[in-house]
């Protein structure tokens, strides 16, 4: 069974409109666990309680409000979502080409596949075409969920990618958390780091990262399932942190030794 899109609409740029629809470009890895009382395993439901009434209010009676002024509230409909007219409510209108490097990972957000509509197939290979060519990302406005959204449109092999973005006064900056004046460093310190990030560099191998955390986990609940008796993982000792030039200076012969080791040679058969 296909995958349903969470959006349907059109990308434009100039006169040129491409039907497109919009699916999620992730999954992550998570186990699903129930709350349940744990004498008899019944599952723990929620109510809906209006607190003023203390008691059950069903769904039909719920609406959504927006608090304008302290204590007074504004009901909104379905109805006045629609009736909210921007840039961006059906359509994805790119505003800009700019070069992707140059976009700050913090804006991003949430990553979707775009695939073509009924009939856009053309305009969406020449999409794909030019944008691949060019080396550009598109930069446009989107409404999804009752929200709008920045988007950055590019081509991720051979396919059209769509970056949910933050707009630039919902991201933080560092002041207030970064302290204003950081401690100077010595040129050896310097040296030191440098040679211990090259000592590691290479090249991005994502399927080289495994989620462990999920996998142990696994092996927990396969253990309680056996009947097996599972006991809380040992904390490590803290220990005094050492000088930074004799930890970089260790670092590096560590990673260096290794780096020199001879393989193993295969036995002769």
């Amino acid at each position: 069974m296909p995958p349903r899109s969470l959006w349907s609409g059109s990308i434009t740029f100039g006169l040129v409109n491409v039907p497109v629809r919009i699916y999620s470009a992730v999954h992550e890895h998570k186990l699903q666990f129930h709350l349940v009382h744990e004498t008899d395993d019944g599952p723990i439901g929620y109510q809906k309680i209006c607190r003023l009434e203390d008691k059950p209010v069903s769904n039909d009676e719920i609406v959504k409000a927006f608090e304008h002024k302290k204590g007074e509230l504004v009901h909104l409909t379905d109805d006045d979502f629609e009736a909210v007219q921007v840039e961006g409510r059906h359509t994805i209108d790119l505003e800009d080409f700019v070069p992707y490097d140059d976009i700050d990972p913090t804006f991003f957000a949430h990553t979707y596949l775009v695939a073509p509509g009924d009939g856009g197939e053309k305009t969406y290979a020449l999409l794909v075409r030019a944008m691949e060519k060019s080396g550009l990302a598109g930069i446009g406005k989107f409404v999804m969920r009752n929200r709008q959204y920045l988007g950055c449109l590019r081509v991720r092999g051979k396919a059209l990618t769509l970056e949910q973005m933050h707009f630039a006064d919902e991201v933080d900056p560092p002041a207030g958390v970064i302290p204003s004046r950081l401690p100077s460093v010595s040129g050896r310190e310097l040296d030191m780091a440098l040679d211990l990030i090259s000592a590691f560099s290479g090249t991005w191998e994502p399927k080289k990262y495994k989620d462990t955390y999920t996998t142990e986990l696994r092996k927990v609940v396969r253990a309680k399932v056996q009947g097996k008796e599972v006991h809380r993982a040992a904390e490590p000792e803290p220990e005094a942190a050492p000088d930074l030039m004799e930890a970089l200076r260790a670092s590096v012969e560590r990673v260096q030794g290794r780096a020199r080791k001879p393989r193993r040679q295969r036995r002769a058969s």
